[in-house]
């Protein structure tokens, strides 16, 4: 027996039905209400969310004898023969993707330039696919466009409206445009428990909301996954039978990898892996499962009344009771882990997928927490020396709201290289006090109204660098103060600029004016101001990465609790 598909058994007749369009439905309805309708419409959007149907109300509406507010009823002849899409002498649907070149705009062009079979009546044509017509043909309708006959009216429908700007961008100033939006899950449920409840089937509660959110805000997706449903399940849908048509991964198998994730247990990877295969799911359909859990997970976790969920009752109270156990850096870590791989699209080109998802949850399971540094230093005060066991994933410490701070993961101890061992050693000094740790640091106490010396250094070069000739100037450029105690400014420089460096301020009378600088603003006397140049090393070339390595040591030299925190507890500084 045939049937009709529910996309078009249950296509709108009213602008009213137009789901999660209101914007555009209420904007046409009162153009027709109070007869301001325009010559020509640009409808973009992606497909599915209603563009040619909204199309074909809006004829209805025009030609309409009956029609109320703006609304077209629905049910009289002109209303019933457009809705049905039959052939109309004043509706005219063209297919730009089969109707694209220069001769067919010539042809449609010279036909609108015909009168309605009736002076109350509009011509409507709808153009689906815009975007298909070639510049051409475009070229031939601008005329028209500009200046229509009377009762004439354009619509054109497009996925890519881009491509009109790119091809015809005189045509969107004689165009009103407007854009279709994705329907939101909600309205989509809500559509399709309506098309149930005219079909005459019943549905479990939440049965509805897995075909909603596969459907990526297209209504004609969802009625259409909704029709195959139907086919495997009968008169009463159930949450089962739509996770297996669609091939859903149970909610339970990623709160079982949440657990494995949680305690760092790689050898369970693979059995569960194993496990996914045995069952059938297919492992594309996984990971973009992985990660709308971990999506909603992190969402629950920085706001447990969250509506960006998108879950069921029961879904968000599961994944909200696992969301405790990780820290929000934590989820975020995992989020982007799995963002990353999913968006390479390296998994779906492999011819071994599952080594591919192997290794991204080894990975996920390798990760370990972040720390924030205030409470390090807590665990400092609290435990001395003691060490966190590593591996454990401890959940979030409640906190008020602070500015981000640095984070600290466990990493192994860095071994010592050459360049280290060269690196000239400045004399010992006690332990930093907290009325001497600013000198220490090498920044000049606040009350005697003077300059940290990194500072110092780089203006006195910037007014100095006139008597630095040349190459003089690279290598001045090249220093960097290591340290600063009896008017002895040690500087470090790459490997190969000691000498020239060494050479220039050894002359006196060359080095004066940077001493004279220098000088001004450490609060000195220039005279009694000497240098100490050490070999930094084989010089290299300085990257983003290098950089911000570079100043994260920084931090740690001048930070003594901070230093004290990586030295006991075997941390590495990482910037996020």
């Amino acid at each position: 027996m045939y049937r009709t598909a529910l996309a078009r058994t249950h296509r709108p007749r009213r602008f009213a039905d137009l789901v999660g369009q209101d914007h555009v439905a209420s904007t046409l309805r009162v153009a027709v209400e109070t007869g301001r309708a325009a010559h020509a419409y640009l409808f973009c959007g992606p497909r599915g969310i209603g563009k040619t149907t909204a199309a074909r109300v809006l004829a209805m509406a025009l030609n309409c004898a009956d029609r109320a507010d703006g609304e077209p009823c629905g049910s009289c002849e002109s209303c019933t023969s457009i809705w049905s899409g039959r052939t109309s002498l004043d509706v005219v649907e063209i297919d730009a993707a089969s109707n694209r070149g220069v001769d067919d705009a010539r042809d449609l062009r010279e036909r609108a330039m015909y009168a309605p079979s009736d002076e109350k009546r509009y011509k409507v044509y709808i153009i689906d696919e815009a975007h298909m017509l070639t510049r051409e043909a475009w070229n031939a309708l601008l005329k028209i466009l500009e200046e229509p006959p009377p009762r004439v009216i354009f619509v054109f429908a497009t996925t890519e409206p881009q491509k009109i700007r790119q091809s015809a961008s005189p045509v969107m100033s004689r165009v009103q445009r407007f854009d279709f939006r994705r329907v939101s899950v909600s309205d989509l449920v809500s559509r399709l428990a309506q098309v149930l409840e005219l079909e005459g089937v019943a549905a479990d509660e939440n049965a509805l909301l897995p075909i909603a959110r596969r459907a990526e805000g297209g209504v004609r997706d969802a009625l259409s996954l909704l029709d195959q449903v139907l086919s495997f399940s009968g008169d009463q849908v159930s949450t089962e039978d739509v996770r297996k048509m669609l091939g859903l991964v149970e909610e339970e198998r990623f709160l079982e990898l949440l657990e494995i994730v949680h305690a760092g247990d790689r050898a369970a990877v693979f059995p569960f892996v194993q496990a996914l295969l045995d069952e059938g799911y297919d492992l594309a359909e996984f990971v973009q499962g992985l990660g709308d859990t971990l999506r909603a997970v992190l969402a629950l976790s920085l706001d447990p009344e969250s509506d960006a969920t998108e879950l069921s009752a029961e879904a968000r109270v599961s994944l909200a009771a696992i969301s405790q156990r990780f820290s929000a850096e934590d989820l975020l870590r995992l989020l982007v882990a799995t963002a990353d791989f999913e968006s390479a699209g390296r998994f779906r080109r492999s011819a071994q997928p599952r080594i591919q998802v192997e290794v991204l949850l080894l990975r996920l399971a390798s990760l370990e927490s972040s720390v924030e540094f205030a409470d390090l230093l807590q665990m400092l005060g609290d435990a001395g020396a003691s060490a966190v066991p590593v591996g454990h994933r401890s959940p979030p410490v409640p906190k008020d709201p602070a500015p981000r701070k640095s984070k600290v993961t466990r990493s192994p101890a860095p071994r010592a290289t050459p360049a280290d061992a060269e690196l000239p050693a400045l004399e010992s000094e006690p332990e930093p006090t907290s009325s001497n740790a600013d000198e220490v640091a090498g920044v000049r106490p606040a009350d005697e109204g003077h300059m940290d010396v990194r500072q110092a250094w780089a203006e006195a070069l910037e007014a100095a660098k006139g008597s630095a000739p040349g190459g003089r100037l690279v290598g001045l450029r090249g220093a960097t103060v290591a340290g600063f105690a009896d008017g002895q400014l040690a500087l470090e420089i790459p490997a190969g600029l000691a000498g020239d460096l060494e050479k220039f301020l050894a002359d006196a009378g060359r080095s004066a004016a940077l001493r004279r600088e220098l000088g001004a603003r450490l609060g000195i006397d220039p005279a009694s101001l000497g240098f100490r140049v050490g070999d930094g090393g084989v010089p290299h070339r300085i990257t983003a990465e290098s950089a911000r390595d570079l100043k994260l040591q920084r931090l740690v030299e001048t930070d003594p609790r901070l230093r004290e925190a990586v030295e006991v507890l075997d941390l590495k500084l990482t910037e996020e």
